[in-house]
């Protein structure tokens, strides 16, 4: 059962917690309702309803499975739920979590300017007109993403055009009090110029006139993304493992 003195019950103190982390910062949004626990050093919160069901958590791994297993015997997390977790390896789960579905990636954040790339002035921001060649590139060169045109939570298209196409593009995805970079991508047979960077850099400085705190996420064995954000300030990470609850055995 969860104990009563482990209860956290709004974004404040949740945020307190868990030392004011952008992970934190960026999942609940100032003014939403919240509710969350802490035990042996890991903070975990239910999802506002307008993000589906589940939790996030940070801090410990075992401590946050242990949580995420008490609300589930209080039928605060069901089947199907989806949770965004410290870092754990498969096998911690057993026996404490059902998981029918587990994928690693990396929280990154920077708070400080990134250095000016090439071409980074080509950066725009789009407008319904560019409706059709957004979603004709993102079919081609992103086909995987689930940040697509006419996401609700998207709030601005970036792209980059070369004559009347569109080559690049990525979407702001900024929640809570964090700015956050999604879907970015280049066409197939642009890549190699120095886009990517200029894309990412152009997004990350606008996104930062807003925000004081910039992030994205990216998978572990995407090298190549990683290096590139490394270069650009994404040095800060946070290590997280996302899983979909399964039936309990």
């Amino acid at each position: 059962m969860i104990i009563e003195d482990q209860e956290l019950h709004d974004r404040a103190t949740i945020l307190a917690a868990a030392g004011g982390h952008p992970f934190v910062r960026h999942s609940l949004s100032p003014g939403i309702p919240a509710r969350g626990w802490q035990r042996d050093g890991a903070v975990l919160w239910l999802l506002p309803p307008e993000r589906g069901f589940g939790a996030d958590a940070v801090g410990p791994a075992g401590p946050a499975l242990v949580l995420c297993a008490a609300l589930i015997a209080e039928g605060l997390l069901r089947p199907g739920n989806r949770l965004h977790l410290p870092r754990f390896d498969p096998a911690l789960a057993i026996g404490r979590v059902a998981v029918a579905q587990h994928v690693d990636w990396d929280f990154h954040w920077t708070t400080v300017a990134p250095p000016p790339q090439p071409d980074e002035q080509r950066v725009v921001r789009l407008t319904d007109a560019d409706r059709p060649a957004l979603e004709a590139l993102v079919d081609r060169s992103f086909p995987t993403t689930t940040t697509r045109p006419g996401d609700p939570t998207v709030v601005d298209w970036y792209g980059i055009r070369s004559g009347d196409g569109l080559v690049a593009c990525g979407a702001d995805r900024s929640r809570g009090d964090i700015g956050f970079l999604a879907g970015l991508t280049v066409a197939p047979d642009q890549r190699g110029q120095g886009l990517g960077a200029a894309l990412t850099a152009g997004m990350t400085r606008a996104l930062l006139s807003r925000h004081d705190t910039v992030a994205l996420g990216v998978y572990p064995d995407n090298v190549g993304a990683v290096r590139l954000y490394r270069r650009l300030g994404f040095t800060s990470t946070l290590t997280r493992t996302s899983i979909r609850l399964g039936p309990e055995r």
